[in-house]
């Protein structure tokens, strides 16, 4: 934790969190008594007491608590503990407040203790004598010391009264656990959903767009071949839309490969990886160990990663050669590309290895990059098989 100087913004941000927290608090802790009391106060005031209290915590101390429902009945759990920070608030906030008053009240008197030296008036009937030099010095040391803990112990306070609220006010445990379960499982499906969507995609281009494109290509040959005693320029214009329909067919079969490889689907990853190994402009080793086909999003995503990498080496490392290996051991799907190259690429110098680190996350995978300059690079990637 970071320690506020004493005229920081910071510090005076925590203690006034503190001291405006106790009145809040003593006010708030008998309304939910008389709500407890009278049920239908309960059920409207004790959601508006938590946002009060939620507002304070993000007001001067910047932290949000997140929201849980408030049923407002004495059934549940979750009102409950509601009711025990609004009950116990008083008591956190009373000794917060007074310590940080005194704090800073005696660092402002001992600061100030030399004051009454210059002010002629009787000697003082206490046992010190402020108008005694060494007595004044002990004080301004005293409030000086004083000065520095007051932040300190206003930061402390805060954290206090925060981590209780956070207990009490914020979803428990089992909550945040069954929260984070909804969401793996949500994005687990969407992930799952996309990956469909695009093997569609696929099918439908491969069947549709890409077969006319074919067609198209071939009465276009077959024309340039036979219709030879047209005028020129009839022949050059069957030539142009002979190239331009091979050229869109190479074109979207390449966007069709990219999108979702068809093999990958129907013969699995060491055969859709034997492909993109092929079309590499160097020599690639691929050695691929899989007993049996995992989740067809781990092949996509184990299948892009490689591609993706491939097509960077290619791109930016000058490499003469490079290495993929892709293993299954129990749960987990080991992927390691490594090449010869230059090295020095980096998780933030572009698109490539970002777009890679977030399909990896998208999965609860892990990527771990090694390219230092002159290389070798190594990439490695850990991917659930579940």
């Amino acid at each position: 934790m970071k320690v506020p100087r004493p005229w920081s913004a910071r510090a005076w941000l925590d203690t006034a969190h503190v001291m405006i927290g106790l009145p809040v608090a003593v006010l708030l802790a008998g309304s939910t008594i008389v709500a407890i009391v009278v049920p239908p106060v309960l059920r409207g005031g004790l959601p508006l007491f938590t946002r009060l209290q939620r507002s304070r915590f993000e007001v001067f101390l910047g932290a949000r608590i997140p929201p849980v429902h408030t049923p407002g009945n004495l059934r549940s759990a979750v009102t409950w503990r509601q009711i025990g920070y609004h009950l116990l608030s008083p008591v956190v906030g009373l000794v917060g407040a007074v310590l940080v008053a005194l704090t800073w009240g005696g660092a402002v008197v001992g600061l100030l203790a030399f004051l009454p030296a210059r002010i002629e008036r009787p000697p003082l009937q206490f046992e010190f004598d402020l108008r005694d030099g060494r007595v004044v010095v002990v004080f301004m040391a005293a409030g000086f010391a004083l000065l520095l803990l007051a932040p300190v112990l206003a930061r402390g306070m805060a954290a206090l009264d925060l981590f209780v609220a956070r207990t009490l006010l914020g979803p428990s445990r089992s909550e945040l656990g069954q929260r984070i379960e909804t969401l793996t499982e949500s994005r687990a499906g969407v992930i799952d959903a996309a990956d469909a969507e695009r093997r569609r995609i696929e099918r439908d281009l491969h069947d549709g767009a890409q077969q006319r494109l074919v067609s198209l290509a071939m009465n276009l040959g077959l024309a340039r071949a036979t219709l030879t005693d047209l005028p020129e320029p009839a022949r050059e214009a069957i030539e142009r839309a002979h190239e331009e329909a091979k050229q869109a067919l190479k074109e979207l079969r390449d966007f069709v490969r990219g999108l979702h490889p068809a093999v990958l689907n129907d013969q699995g990853l060491d055969a859709a990886l034997s492909g993109v190994a092929a079309r590499a402009p160097f020599p690639v080793r691929l050695r691929v160990d899989i007993e049996r086909r995992v989740t067809p999003t781990i092949e996509a995503v184990a299948f892009f990663i490689v591609s993706e990498a491939l097509t960077n080496i290619a791109k930016h490392a000058a490499a003469k050669r490079a290495e993929v290996s892709v293993r299954r051991e129990h749960d987990r799907l080991h992927v390691l590309v490594h090449d010869d190259g230059c090295g020095g690429a980096r998780m933030d110098a572009g698109t490539g290895l970002r777009g890679l680190a977030q399909r990896v996350d998208a999965v609860d995978g892990t990527l771990r990059l090694s390219s230092p300059l002159g290389g070798p690079t190594t990439i490695e990637v850990d991917l659930p098989c579940a």
